[in-house]
């Protein structure tokens, strides 16, 4: 099973039990996440943070909500199957990645 961790600070065993450690593989940017399911295909699971930070420019990154947007209107892949969960400390950002991503991976099922 592939596992996805999204977060710019904190590592897994702040998130998750140590003994899952080395389940995960962690991606710190939202261009990282990219590459790495572009290359890697879709994980069975992923773990989302949402703000990640800033960029090299010192400009705020793009977040895990743009990570959720680009997996549904851009990828192209289907989702389907996909289990996931939101770690972010963030509460509004949070219930917009969980919204979106619950509310596509219903629409497929259904349809």
């Amino acid at each position: 099973m592939k596992k996805l961790f999204l977060d710019d600070l904190r590592t897994i065993d702040m998130v998750y039990d140590r003994s899952l450690v080395p389940e995960f593989e962690t991606v710190r940017t939202y261009e990282d996440f990219v590459a790495y399911i572009e290359k890697n295909g879709l994980p069975d699971f992923i773990s989302f943070d949402n703000d990640l930070g800033l960029d090299k420019n010192g400009q705020l990154a793009p977040d895990g909500y743009a990570a959720a947007k680009w997996l549904v209107y851009k990828s192209g892949l289907d989702l389907t199957n996909l289990k996931f969960q939101v770690h972010s400390a963030n509460p509004v950002a949070a219930e917009q990645i969980r919204g979106l991503l619950t509310n596509y991976i219903k629409y497929l099922k259904e349809n």
